[in-house]
């Protein structure tokens, strides 16, 4: 059984996008996974297909309403608990994108609007994840980003899966640089363990500038990363 991606949506046609080219294009093509839409709007109750109302209490916007989203989600039969994509949500990591590999599926909700009623949130038990500290003007990129995570770890999608473990956050560091050819270019030359055949070498200088971009970049992943050995 293929790994399957059920995304909820008022844009059905924004889906697959990018998904449809490269590795992730590919695989489906090949059948490695599978992409099913629905339109939320196919589960209104009203003849202007309206999936969104006012907020109680006053303020700008308008919010999805919980009792169209609920039939949508009956309608579903998608595959995993059910996830919105938003700004409140947990932040994605490559963690998180591993679990929902490994599982049947996932099945996402791309919300719209100021957001989505908190009422089906908790009867649904969705569970909210971001991509980050911005704000996007739904969820469907989002969905698209979290699909091609997840669909690039599946097994058949990427040719050497053993590139894999070099990744960024697979190790808890920030992957190390890359060179390839001319070996000088504008008065830059590539390091020289690189060049050197000694592969002892080459995988200490890896470790050691992966430690250094992770220090530097993103203190807090190394921070965690010192703090789990540690215990």
């Amino acid at each position: 059984m293929s790994w399957r991606a059920t995304v909820l949506t008022i844009f059905p046609q924004m889906l697959p996008g990018p998904l449809a080219h490269s590795l992730a294009g590919k695989a489906l093509e090949a059948g490695l996974w599978r992409l099913e839409t629905l339109d939320i709007r196919d589960f209104a109750a009203d003849k202007h297909r309206s999936v969104d109302a006012a907020p109680f209490g006053g303020g700008p916007g308008m919010v999805m309403r919980p009792d169209v989203l609920d039939r949508a989600l009956a309608a579903a039969g998608g595959v995993g608990p059910p996830i919105l994509l938003s700004p409140r949500g947990r932040p994605l990591d490559q963690e998180r994108v591993r679990d929902l590999a490994a599982a049947p599926g996932v099945t996402l909700v791309c919300g719209r609007f100021e957001g989505v009623d908190e009422r089906v949130l908790e009867a649904r038990a969705i569970e909210e994840l971001s991509l980050g500290d911005f704000v996007l003007s739904g969820g469907e990129p989002a969905a698209i980003a979290l699909i091609d995570a997840c669909v690039r770890l599946l097994p058949g999608v990427v040719g050497r899966a053993e590139t894999l473990a070099e990744e960024s956050f697979q190790m808890g560091l920030l992957e190390y640089p890359q060179y390839t050819r001319p070996r000088l270019w504008q008065g830059r030359a590539v390091p020289a363990p690189l060049l050197s055949g000694d592969h002892a070498q080459i995988r200490a200088w890896r470790r050691e500038a992966a430690e250094r971009l992770t220090r530097q970049r993103r203190p807090d992943l190394w921070e965690r990363g010192r703090a789990s050995s540690q215990r």
